[in-house]
């Protein structure tokens, strides 16, 4: 049988919630409780109440939004140590995107109606909210530049790097991302089409930038993908 999870200590990966005291945390726990998804079960819905938030446990999730014409844009990836629906959580209004369990998940949810006043209770906790959340615009606002400014081929590669700071893995032949990642998942992520996702992974494999195989990707050089992203002066 599998070891049970130890809450707080996934909790204390998390830059909100890692900084919680042992008398926090610990009070913390008692406002919520552990919830179980199976893999491709919606978790929230583009919509539906922010009446929760949301810390994964065990897992992945996808966090996707879409259009009225069915087109859907994958935003995220979250994992063990990740928080979702903090948008909402704060606000009280609908989802602004929906999540999916990419495989079976467990959860930690504590809802809007015991967190805001454990916020309100700890205004360091409250500061530190609000730096979460003006990360989440800075991260919006980046992905906004991407579409707005960058080629297809540019905006691949600086993802590529995005997903390296999460999922890179040192081998020997690179940095392997860990997250397989088909085609159509990529083409989600950039809001593009499959067959140019797939175009601008032939040139980056005929550049020896990156190998693809099996859904997991390889950043065989890694200064010469920073290039193609437009950021050369990045160290490694």
């Amino acid at each position: 049988m599998n070891a049970p999870i130890d809450v707080a200590a996934v909790l204390r990966r998390n830059r909100l919630l890692g900084e919680l005291d042992a008398g926090q945390m610990a009070e913390m726990l008692g406002l919520g409780r552990i919830v179980r998804f199976d893999a491709d079960q919606i978790i929230f819905d583009k919509g539906d109440p922010g009446d929760s938030l949301f810390a994964v446990l065990k897992g992945q999730i996808a966090i996707r939004t879409s259009s009225a014409d069915g087109k859907t844009m994958l935003l995220n990836i979250l994992e063990a140590g990740d928080v979702l629906g903090e948008i909402g959580l704060i606000d009280g209004r609908e989802r602004t995107a929906a999540a999916v369990a990419l495989r079976p998940v467990e959860l930690y949810r504590i809802d809007r109606s015991d967190f805001i006043p454990f916020l309100e209770r700890y205004p360091r906790l409250c500061t530190r909210m609000m730096v979460v959340l003006c990360d989440r615009l800075r991260w919006v606002s980046e992905n906004i530049e991407d579409a707005v400014f960058h080629d297809v081929p540019r905006r691949l590669a600086r993802r590529l790097l995005l997903l390296s700071d999460s999922y890179g893995q040192p081998t020997a032949t690179g940095l392997r991302l860990t997250l397989p990642l088909s085609q159509e998942a990529l083409a989600n992520m950039l809001g593009v089409t499959r067959e140019m996702v797939n175009k601008c992974l032939g040139a980056l494999r005929r550049s020896g930038a990156v190998t693809y195989a099996k859904g997991f990707i390889v950043i065989n050089d890694l200064a010469l993908l920073r290039d193609m992203a437009g950021d050369p002066e990045q160290s490694p």
